[in-house]
């Protein structure tokens, strides 16, 4: 009996498993049919428009190279929005990491708002920061500059905090014990245990803030995505394909510099 009635509650939960399972699935196929309503996705329009974007195509060969040098400092602002950017966002991160940190924040209570801090820097893209940052400080890289800053503070604080959490204890707590302060713990028993994971996370948030201030351009914060916004503005299609170009060979050097100083670095 005792036999029957496990294998009776063993087939009652696989049932409740699969309703379970069937319901979440029904919900998430509902959602998603939501979104693409909502969306508008229509692939009517995109058939309807491939020989327009073909002809746009056509007229980008052959590039224009006639302003490569204008384009080529246009692309070294973006490399500078990107570097700047995130070299402000790492001194910003530094003592918010600390604060968010669960195994050195100095108080719990701080370690929730720390954390508020983070997710509003992060749930606001650097687009975003850009775009209300030319109001205030005029056009150009410096607000393309900054709106990379603030969000890749948030980015790289919470990368540098859950890092931190994931140390092991030992070290601090022998430090602890010889009487250091906090500070001097930090210093000399965690900073130089997490240091190579947080050089790695900032240079690979330094690889994607330069991706990202590609288009800060669109809303004045200068840069290379200036330049493409003002050719396709005047249907500059051979002028587009050689931005692109620089694009692609920019991201594409960053990204293999940055991949081969994580490695030196782990």
């Amino acid at each position: 009996m005792h036999g029957t009635a496990d294998q009776i509650q063993s087939r009652t939960r696989r049932r409740g498993a699969r309703l379970q399972f069937a319901v979440l699935l029904l919900l998430g196929v509902g959602f998603y049919v939501l979104c693409l309503r909502v969306a508008e996705v229509d692939f009517g329009k995109l058939v309807a428009g491939l020989p327009r974007l073909a002809g746009w195509a056509a007229r980008a060969w052959p590039p224009d190279l006639s302003e490569v040098g204008t384009l080529l400092v246009r692309a070294g602002e973006t490399v500078a929005m990107g570097t700047v950017g995130t070299s402000f966002a790492a001194i910003l991160a530094v003592p918010v990491c600390i604060l968010a940190a669960r195994n050195v924040t100095p108080s719990r209570w701080l370690a929730v708002p720390a954390r508020g801090l983070l997710n509003v820097l992060r749930g606001i893209d650097s687009f975003v920061f850009a775009l209300i940052l030319v109001a205030a400080v005029g056009l150009g890289p410096f607000a393309g500059v900054l709106g990379v800053a603030l969000h890749a503070a948030g980015t790289i604080a919470k990368l540098w905090a859950e890092a931190i959490e994931t140390v092991e204890p030992g070290p601090m707590e022998a430090a602890t014990m010889t009487g250091a302060g906090r500070l001097k713990v930090i210093r000399h028993a965690l900073v130089p245990d997490v240091l190579p994971s947080l050089a790695s996370i900032m240079l690979y948030i330094w690889e994607w803030s330069v991706r990202a201030s590609t288009v800060l351009g669109v809303v004045g914060a200068g840069g290379i995505g200036q330049e493409l916004k003002n050719s396709v503005d005047l249907l500059q299609f051979d002028r587009v394909l050689t931005i692109l170009v620089i694009v692609l060979v920019m991201v594409t050097a960053i990204d293999a510099a940055s991949a081969w100083l994580r490695r030196r670095l782990l």
